[in-house]
């Protein structure tokens, strides 16, 4: 299954790159993002048009994903030129399409916790039924290595200490509140929905910022293609000064960010987050333009390690250009 992926995106790749070989300057620059909360910047860039408003960027298409991997193939197959997505993601297109893939940018660090209802320890857990958004997710690997750390064996064909399941984070949050699972790796705000939801309640097992060096490790971040640079650099280097302007602006005045995200956030979703939920799940996620190279390293070492992919190599995944470029403007 994994080869017919890796062939299928191949294909697609080689597909995109004739495509967009034929895009003109006139042709709209695509942009990816999920109507997630972890997707902040997009989602108020996209809602008040601080993305398509800002010189440079030219016309703009917004696209919408509910799913790492759907971007991710879209980019990669040519019919996307940047995205918001997840670490994991990256890293899987980055190792198996060619190492076609750029990370350009940051844009959230944390917000990603272990709920139990009744665990108060990783010994707790054994026997019992935790759950993560997909499996080989950024929070499924994360999940996963923190429990081998701990000495309790997990196994893809559910056989081990305990079980982990692959559910949506809809899914996961309603499972929780009936007691259909013991807890979930999640991102917020379905941590924090969790906790205060009626019928959730238990608490925060594992705050994953503890995992890392100074609490850092990247949630979203912005990427792009060597194709897409090579055709549209001005145009995505004048869309990351909407980020950056965007990023500052959620740094100066949090609170005030936040409520945009979930005017936006309930704009598409017709179900905005409600104050303590939104206030909670924020207290965990920091903004920032530094994807944390490092932690993107190790979190493919711990891919590896689990055999969700091949190697870990990722030197050449990172390229900050576009964004000092992006920066240089702004002064």
């Amino acid at each position: 299954m994994r080869l017919l992926r890796f062939l299928a995106v191949v294909v697609l790749m080689g597909v995109g790159c004739k495509r967009e070989s034929a895009r003109g300057p006139d042709d709209a620059l695509r942009l990816g993002f999920f109507p997630n909360i972890t997707h902040a910047q997009a989602l108020v860039g996209n809602a008040e048009g601080a993305f398509a408003s800002e010189p440079g960027v030219g016309k703009l298409e917004v696209k919408q994903f509910n799913a790492g991997p759907a971007a991710m193939e879209a980019l990669v197959a040519g019919s996307l030129d940047v995205s918001y997505v997840g670490t994991g993601p990256s890293i899987n297109t980055f190792l198996k399409a060619g190492r076609e893939l750029r990370v350009i940018a940051g844009a959230v660090n944390g917000g990603a916790v272990l709920v139990t209802r009744t665990a108060k320890s990783a010994a707790e857990l054994k026997g019992k039924k935790l759950a993560t958004p997909q499996l080989g997710n950024t929070q499924d690997i994360a999940l996963r290595y923190w429990l081998k750390q701990q000495g309790i064996e997990t196994n893809l064909d559910g056989t081990g200490d305990l079980q982990i399941v692959p559910l949506s984070n809809s899914d996961i949050l309603v499972q929780y509140l009936r007691g259909g699972i013991e807890g979930a790796w999640v991102p917020e705000p379905w941590g924090t929905r969790m906790l205060l939801e009626p019928g959730g309640g238990g608490q925060v097992l594992v705050d994953e910022k503890s995992l890392w060096p100074g609490g850092r490790y990247p949630t979203t971040v912005v990427v792009t293609t060597r194709k897409a640079i090579e055709t549209q650099r001005p145009r995505i280097v004048a869309l990351l000064r909407a980020h950056v302007k965007l990023t500052e602006r959620w740094e100066q005045e949090p609170e005030a960010f936040a409520t945009a995200v979930n005017a936006a956030f309930g704009q598409l979703t017709k179900k905005p987050l409600k104050p303590p939920i939104l206030q909670g799940a924020f207290s965990r996620l920091e903004p920032s333009l530094d994807p944390v190279g490092s932690a993107l390293a190790a979190a493919a070492r711990h891919a590896q390690e689990l055999h969700f992919i091949p190697a870990s190599d990722i030197s050449g995944l990172v390229d900050l250009s576009l964004l000092e470029e992006a920066r240089r403007a702004r002064d």
